[in-house]
């Protein structure tokens, strides 16, 4: 048996005006995910979690079948894992980001998308500047970075309360700094790393293009190294995953996923086509494949509706149905899709909602659903309270 995942992470919403009081999933022409609802199951599913914000990693490790609740520690140390860091009892590794602050507000979550090239030289140069015995930065990609601090008491000591960069944009950043233990030593740090990166050449020629500069860095979403279960022993299957998000892939390193990249393509078909392909001939060698797509959440983060509506037909066109010809070929197979989470265009925020799911394949009876959206999702029978357990579900129909 083949098991096939698709995340289309962030595609849930709720009803908006500007599109007749429907949904971007009621109103996407996706024929491929209607098609897969009618001959399968349609439900509805809690992926988030009381205790934990409603965030993309939270969310994605119980879809695939970890509580978060008992072993999320943080953002920070699922990057750290995808780059195959080494975290020590006493080491906590923080989600850096790069930002652009001005005049006391937090002006740009993303430092005006900054290159990966450019915020690797600015990466070296802090580490030559503020590295120590207890602190160390890692590249990540663009504004999305690592660090690493050191404490003999461990998170007991940098356990301070910490808000992502996302929730606070265009707010005054003193509203937001680190509240509790460690608190002094992550300001310090961040201050003394404005004080060095606004004068970096790097950032001079940035606002010469009249580009947002990355002026100072933000730490968040700190913890300890997390304990999975190899997916692998769990489930009896081999697995891999297709991700492009360092948290996703961070994950599936943990869990002992097979972890696939793609280059990423400047024209979003070419991207969607080369992770169809990818997760097509992942299916060779591998009994259960992931795909974690994030367009629609994009979409959502930067308040484009149009842009969330297309990444729903771009997944449909480009993906799904290539997969629906290759179940075709291959009768021994299942699909599960759904959105992780709703991502409100509108506010530009995750909310705590549950969200639709269809399966459909081998041994999967379809029921009366003929749709797949929030609305026939609701009026589903089938419904699960607890997100990590719907793989189980799938996985042993």
């Amino acid at each position: 048996m083949k098991y096939i995942l698709i995340a289309l992470s962030g595609g849930a919403d709720q009803p908006a005006e500007e599109l007749g009081g429907k949904t971007a999933l009621e109103v996407a022409k996706i024929p491929t995910l209607h098609f897969f609802a009618k001959m399968g199951k349609v439900g509805q599913a809690k992926l988030v979690c009381d205790r934990l914000e409603p965030s993309s990693d939270v969310t994605f490790m119980n879809l695939l079948g970890y509580d978060s609740d008992k072993v999320y520690t943080g953002r920070g140390p699922l990057e750290a894992a995808n780059l195959e860091l080494k975290l020590e009892d006493n080491e906590i590794a923080f989600r850096m980001n790069f930002i652009t602050e001005s005049d006391g507000r937090l002006a740009d979550a993303t430092a005006g998308g900054i290159s990966t090239k450019e915020a690797k030289a600015l990466i070296n140069f802090l580490n030559k500047k503020v590295s120590s015995g207890f602190v160390r930065f890692f590249a990540g990609t663009e504004y999305r970075h690592v660090a690493v601090i050191k404490d003999s008491h461990g998170f007991e000591a940098l356990s301070a309360r910490t808000t992502a960069p996302e929730a606070m944009t265009g707010e005054r950043l003193e509203s937001y700094f680190p509240k509790g233990p460690g608190e002094e030593l992550l300001k310090k740090l961040m201050f003394d790393a404005k004080l060095l990166l606004q004068d970096h050449e790097i950032n001079q020629v940035r606002l010469d293009l009249r580009e947002n500069p990355a002026n100072m860095i933000w730490l968040w979403g700190q913890g300890r190294r997390p304990q999975l279960d190899k997916f692998s022993e769990r489930y009896n299957l081999s697995g891999a995953l297709v991700a492009d998000m360092e948290f996703a892939k961070g994950v599936g390193r943990l869990a002992g996923l097979t972890v696939i990249e793609t280059d990423l393509a400047t024209e979003p078909e070419v991207d969607y086509e080369k992770k169809g392909r990818a997760v097509l001939e992942a299916l060779d060698e591998k009994d259960f494949v992931c795909l974690h797509l994030t367009g629609c959440d994009e979409a959502s983060r930067f308040g484009d509706l149009k842009a969330k509506v297309s990444a729903l037909e771009a997944a449909d066109y480009y993906i799904l149905s290539k997969v629906r010809e290759w179940m075709d070929a291959h009768k021994d197979s299942r699909i599960l899709v759904t959105p992780c989470h709703a991502s409100l265009w509108k506010t530009k925020r995750h909310v705590r909602e549950s969200v639709p799911f269809l399966m459909a394949g081998k041994n999967i009876m379809p029921d009366d659903i003929e749709k797949f959206s929030e609305l026939t999702a609701k009026a589903s029978e089938l419904k699960f309270s607890k997100g990590s357990d719907l793989l189980q579900y799938f996985l042993s129909k």
